[in-house]
């Protein structure tokens, strides 16, 4: 079993790499394997919009690392994303990503790289607006079956410093307390298929306008 801890801040060392970090250690201790996936400094074009992925099967936009991702997440059993607090939500960086890589995978048949899999997101800030982002976040899940995996309190460290974050002791136990959990649903999933509980029963998707012509 294997995590994937996304790194959405632009500093590949800053604050949410602390917490992803702390979430590592603690899953390893936990015999679930992990690996951080920094979405780094490079320009990133946001979701155009077009709906070409439904014929092409992936992202029109093909010149940074939206696609590669997507096809590396059905290696993966979960899913914890991280992102700093900018102007209280979601860096633009990790926005412009998860909506083309969440929407180009449900748009062209490949949501099951997403859906049934736990997730959780981790946010840092300075001060204040980690509880609008971490909703910002949790809707990437909410909206491809995914399982939400909690902590003890909200998904978040403080400071304006990695060696701050790590001063936030209530912050960097609930990373921990956060890794526990989902290696323990992990495992509670891997214990499900062997004992051969069914996935639940999918339905045609029903897609319903509020205004009707």
């Amino acid at each position: 079993m294997k995590v994937l801890l996304f790194n959405g801040s632009p500093h590949k060392h800053g604050c949410t790499c602390t917490a992803l970090e702390e979430i590592s250690k603690t899953l390893q201790e936990e015999g679930i394997d992990s690996e951080i996936y920094q979405i780094g400094i490079k320009s990133l074009t946001p979701c155009r919009g077009c709906g070409a992925c439904t014929q092409l099967g992936r992202c029109v936009i093909n010149d940074d690392d939206v696609n590669n991702f997507v096809d590396r997440c059905k290696d993966f059993d979960g899913f914890i994303f991280g992102s700093p607090v900018h102007y209280a939500s979601a860096c633009g960086g990790i926005t412009a990503f998860l909506d083309r890589a969440f929407f180009s995978a449900f748009m062209s048949g490949r949501g099951e790289v997403f859906s049934y899999k736990p997730a959780a997101a981790v946010v840092s800030a300075r001060r204040s607006g980690t509880t609008a982002t971490l909703d910002q976040l949790n809707k990437y899940m909410t909206i491809s079956q995914m399982p939400i995996i909690s902590g003890r309190y909200w998904n978040m460290v403080h400071g304006h410093t990695p060696d701050e974050v790590k001063q936030d002791l209530e912050g960097m136990q609930n990373m921990r307390i956060l890794a526990r959990n989902m290696a323990w649903h992990l495992k509670c999933m891997e214990a499900g298929k062997r004992a051969g509980v069914p996935m639940p029963k999918q339905e045609e998707i029903v897609f319903t306008n509020f205004i009707r012509g």
